[in-house]
């Protein structure tokens, strides 16, 4: 049986669109399964993956009982899913450098290592056999070097580019200091670390890899096209070409609205993007024939839990879907936690009902 999602990645039109959703609600599984999340996170995950396999959840391990985010004593910095957060990046990394200056003399390249520094990708990157061997256990050994044909097998990587030195850094210290020359050499650094990734994701047994780069906000681009054609877009198109000379697919993954930046980011080798609601899917659908696209769901529609306003939503969502043999269902701006079980119901549900081309 042919994988609806390989189908969708590569533009091929499966007859039921198939859903990508970034999900962590665990009080919509309760409220979906009957089950107590809290109290029985494996039994109430399997009773999902029962009632709703299209979301492709996993399941826990262990049944036992998890803490309400109520009775958590540490608040952390916000509440993701189950859990409070344990940090905020800009904190972090705003206590990394004692000055603008120190950040200015920081080498990427002598530092490599970057276990424990939160920057979503944490580990060694000192060379490409480190960062091979740290991947590769993800995947079957039986695999060998490649992986299934038709089988939507992939590994994700969270700092393509741009977010390396946010993460590094922080937001403003970053806004502070791009346009510095001295910056130059830092961009240079985080590229030779991304040469070492790639070449590592080329060996690996995936047919696709997902390369996120929050490049855009809600209102557009974080930095000038200028500051983009120097220092992301031409590594894009090198590192993605690595990509491909090796047999695999790259699926472009953004925050924000990447209106802006869609013809360079496909130009660079995308097969294509997965972004926010932000973003205009149905322009993107008749520019490019058949590329893969998702995120045109909007949890601001959900949050309002009105059953006629969600089943247009998945009308228009459906609509753009027929345009493009690459569409995927997905709510772009996340399902967290505080989404009405009852909206993500009606979502599912209206999308079970037309969701087809």
């Amino acid at each position: 049986m042919a994988d609806p999602r390989y189908e969708s990645f590569m533009g091929l039109g499966p007859r039921r669109i198939p859903h990508w959703e970034h999900w962590s609600n665990p009080d919509a599984e309760t409220y979906l399964t009957g089950i107590d999340y809290y109290a029985h996170p494996r039994l109430c995950r399997l009773e999902m993956q029962k009632r709703y396999p299209e979301l492709g959840l996993g399941v826990p391990e262990s049944d036992a009982p998890r803490p309400r985010p109520e009775e958590q004593v540490d608040k952390g910095r916000g509440r993701w899913g189950d859990a409070q957060r344990d940090h905020w990046q800009q904190d972090v990394a705003s206590r990394r450098f004692a000055s603008l200056d120190d950040i200015l003399r920081f080498s990427p390249l002598q530092q490599a290592d970057f276990t424990g520094w939160q920057v979503v990708e944490d580990g060694d990157y000192s060379s490409e056999e480190a960062i091979y061997t740290r991947y590769r256990g993800r995947y079957p050994q039986e695999w060998g070097d490649r992986a299934p044909a038709g089988s939507s097998a992939s590994v994700g990587f969270y700092n393509t580019m741009f977010m390396w030195p946010m993460l590094t850094f922080g937001y403003e210290n970053f806004m502070m200091l791009c346009l510095q020359p001295e910056f130059n050499r830092i961009m240079k650094e985080f590229a030779e670390i991304n040469r070492r990734v790639f070449r590592a994701f080329a060996r690996l047994p995936v047919n696709f890899v997902v390369c996120h780069d929050d490049i855009v906000l809600a209102n557009g681009p974080v930095c000038s096209p200028a500051w983009m054609n120097r220092h992301i877009f031409p590594r894009y198109e090198e590192f993605w070409s690595i990509l491909k000379s090796a047999g695999k697919e790259v699926i472009f993954m953004v925050d924000g609205c990447i209106d802006a930046f869609v013809d360079d980011v496909m130009a660079c080798g995308a097969r294509g993007i997965i972004s926010e609601p932000f973003t205009d899917y149905k322009a993107i659908a008749r520019r490019y024939q058949d590329c893969f696209i998702a995120g045109e769901g909007d949890n601001r529609i959900l949050m309002r839990n009105d059953p006629a306003e969600i089943r247009r939503m998945v009308e228009s969502m459906v609509q753009t879907g027929t345009m493009s043999g690459g569409y995927m269902m997905c709510v772009g701006n996340h399902i967290p936690f505080n989404v009405p079980g009852e909206a993500v119901q009606r979502y599912l549900e209206y999308s079970r009902e037309l969701a087809y081309r």
